[in-house]
């Protein structure tokens, strides 16, 4: 059984021309599921529309297998029809296509295949291993209305397939290791977005996926990530300071010796004064919530639920802060 955290989503004005029928219901929401096994999103946005016709473009940065592509999978559709590759690419894409967005994997810009890399001594987390210059050129060009011939790296092979045409949609998600590091792209975005996953959970999540989609062994999994630690400090993890949006999943603190992928605590930290996206306030601006439901009136152990909602402080800017701790997945 999952429980849901359900937070409104944040009141979006976007600039751009567009209709209710093209993108769907103007005012939704934003819901988190979390289950025994995994982290499942769904997520939809209000949308107001406008005369500009400019694409906008927002960032999602994470570690590897920190759900970078189901989140934007799950996005992508609720905006509008299904998520699937453009028409006419290849027989491997990275790029998802709905009725109103586009999304970008950026490791489609590593600019050494999985050999070149493993010649180098690098890892993909490395800026060196990643062509930063033609990943701006191409954004900036999708942001101006201008298709471009994206690259587009095989996961499968670990090389770099011949590349596919991308036209400029509505909205246009890139995501992946890198969105937000360099200063030039970061000033492309509208909105930024980071997930930050505990290393606990990232460890459950990544043995997950790359043994059972990848076919890659537990013991070649713990050295991959234990390689890739020291980058992932380096140059991921201090993007999270640029991001308008963070997402925190974290192991619970209401139960100890709870498995990483049984138990979880979200937070959401939502960066005040960012243009067309302002957070939601629960209450009144400025106001603060502190919950715990009686033990009693939960089918879990005491006390099942922590909830906080307030302003908050994130890397010195000022925010809005939610959060909500499980110590069972079944409450009442």
């Amino acid at each position: 059984m999952s429980v849901c955290s359900l937070y409104p989503a944040l009141r979006v004005t976007m600039p751009w021309s567009c209709s209710e029928s093209h993108l769907g219901s103007c005012r939704k929401q934003l819901m988190f599921c979390v289950s025994r096994t995994t982290a499942r999103r769904r997520a939809s946005t209000g949308v107001s529309c406008s005369a500009d016709t400019r694409t906008v473009v927002i960032g999602l940065a994470a570690d590897s297998g920190c759900g970078k592509s189901t989140f934007m999978r799950r996005l992508t559709s609720a905006l509008g029809g299904v998520a699937e590759p453009p028409r006419g690419c290849g027989a491997y894409s990275n790029t998802l296509v709905g009725d109103a967005t586009t999304v970008i994997c950026l490791d489609d810009y590593h600019a050494l295949d999985r050999e070149g890399r493993k010649e180098k001594g690098v890892t993909a987390l490395d800026p060196k291993a990643n062509n930063f210059d033609l990943m701006y050129e191409q954004v900036r060009a999708l942001k101006s209305g201008v298709a471009v011939e994206k690259p587009v790296y095989n996961h499968v092979t670990g090389r770099l397939d011949p590349p596919e045409l991308i036209r400029p949609p509505n909205i246009l998600f890139i995501e992946g290791l890198h969105p937000l590091f360099d200063p030039r792209i970061r000033s492309l975005l509208d909105l930024s977005i980071y997930l930050d996953i505990s290393n606990e959970v990232k460890f459950a999540w990544k043995i997950q996926r790359d043994m059972a989609e990848r076919g890659e062994s537990l013991e070649s999994i713990k050295a991959s990530i234990k390689a890739r630690k020291s980058d992932f400090d380096m140059y991921i993890d201090p993007q999270k300071q640029y991001a308008d949006v963070i997402i925190e999943v974290l192991p619970t603190r209401l139960i100890p010796d709870k498995s990483a992928t049984e138990v979880l605590r979200v937070r959401l930290v939502m960066r005040e004064g960012v243009k067309h996206f302002t957070p939601v306030y629960l209450f009144d601006e400025g106001s603060t919530i502190s919950w715990t439901p009686c033990g009693g009136k939960l089918s879990c152990s005491y006390p099942g639920i922590r909830f906080f909602y307030g302003p908050d402080t994130y890397f010195s800017d000022e925010v809005t802060s939610h959060s909500k701790s499980h110590s069972s997945t079944s409450p009442s």
